[in-house]
C-alpha cells in the first residue's frame, strides 16, 4: 500500500511498521435525509492540521505511535453492495497483515463492509455502537442496504445479545421492540457502558467499535445528515471512548460527518478531535 498524499495529522508512518491503518469510505448514496457524508473523510484529513498531535486528555502524542493512512477508497455510489465489497476487501487485507482497520465514513452503512471482514476473522465478534438512531430497520423504503438498516444487517451476522447500543434516541417503534429482544440498548446516554466494557474486557472478547458522530447533540455537532436533539457532549463521548478502549478492539470506525452542513467548520473540527482521541486510545 502507498501512503496517501494528505494524511490525518501525525498518521504518516509506513505501512509495514504501523499497527493501525486508517482509510476513508466516502459513500452516502443511501442517506435518507441530508446528503454530504461522502465528503467527511477528506474534510477530516484536511482540517486535522488545525489540531495538535498531542492529547492533553490522555497525555499521548500521535508522533509517538505508528499509524498508516492509505487515503480514501474509490467507491461505486450507485451500487451499495459493490461499495461494501470494496470496503470489506480493504478491511480484510489490513486484518490479514495483522493490523487494525480504522475507517472514516461516509454514511453509517459503510460499517457493514468492515464488520463483514472483521467477523470473518473473529466469529465471536461483538459490537459497541454509539448513535442517535437505532439503525435496526429491516428495510428502508424497500432497501435492505441503507444507513437506517446497518445494525440490523450486522445483527444478521453476529446474532442476539452481541450488539451494545448507546445514546439511542430515535427510531421506529418496531426498532425499539426488536432491540428489546435482540440487542442490548441503552437509550439517551452512556449509562451501563462501564459494566458492559468490563465484561467484554474480562473475557477478552473481540470488539468492533462504531461511532456515529450524531450521538453528540446538534448544538455541538450539527454537520450531519440526520441531527437529533438530546445528544451527549464531546467530553461525555471522549470519556466513553476511553472506556471502550479498555476492551479488545479489533476494528473501528467513525462516520456521518457531512462537513458542508456546518459552514462554521466546528463539526469537522470536533470530528478531527474525536478521531485523534480514538486513535490514541485504541493503539496498543
Amino acid at each position: 500500500m502507498n501512503r496517501n498524499v494528505e494524511t490525518f495529522i501525525g498518521c504518516d508512518s509506513g505501512y509495514e511498521e504501523s499497527g493501525i491503518v486508517l482509510f476513508g469510505a466516502p459513500f452516502d448514496s443511501t442517506t435518507s435525509f441530508r446528503p454530504g457524508a461522502r465528503f467527511g473523510s477528506a474534510a477530516i484529513r484536511h482540517e486535522s492540521f488545525g489540531l495538535e498531535t498531542y492529547s492533553p486528555y490522555q497525555d499521548k502524542d500521535l508522533t509517538d505511535i505508528k499509524v498508516f493512512d492509505c487515503g480514501d477508497l474509490e467507491l461505486s455510489f450507485g451500487l451499495p453492495e459493490a461499495a461494501l465489497k470494496d470496503i470489506e476487501d480493504k478491511s480484510r487485507e489490513i486484518l490479514n497483515d495483522g493490523k487494525l482497520p480504522l475507517m472514516i465514513g461516509g454514511e453509517h452503512l459503510v460499517t457493514l463492509g468492515s464488520v463483514r471482514a472483521v467477523f470473518e476473522k473473529y466469529p465471536d465478534l461483538q459490537i459497541v455502537h454509539f448513535d442517535a438512531h437505532c439503525d435496526l430497520r429491516d428495510d428502508y423504503l424497500g432497501a435492505k442496504l441503507s444507513h437506517a438498516c446497518v445494525l440490523r444487517r450486522c445483527h444478521d451476522l453476529v446474532g442476539d445479545g452481541k450488539i451494545y447500543q448507546f445514546c439511542i434516541r430515535s427510531g421506529d417503534r418496531e426498532e425499539f421492540l426488536f432491540a428489546k429482544e435482540h440487542t442490548d440498548m441503552h437509550k439517551f446516554n452512556f449509562d451501563g457502558l462501564s459494566e458492559v466494557c468490563e465484561e467484554l474486557r474480562k473475557n477478552n472478547t473481540p470488539v468492533y467499535f462504531t461511532i456515529d458522530l450524531d450521538c453528540m447533540d446538534p448544538s455541538i455537532f450539527c454537520g450531519t445528515g440526520t441531527p437529533e436533539a438530546g445528544g451527549v457532549s464531546f467530553t461525555e463521548l471522549l470519556n466513553a471512548i476511553l472506556t471502550v478502549s479498555k476492551t479488545n478492539i479489533v476494528g473501528a470506525d467513525i462516520n456521518e460527518l457531512a462537513p458542508m452542513l456546518d459552514q462554521s467548520g466546528a463539526s469537522t473540527a470536533t470530528a478531527c478531535k474525536v478521531l485523534r482521541e480514538l486513535i490514541l486510545s485504541i493503539n496498543k
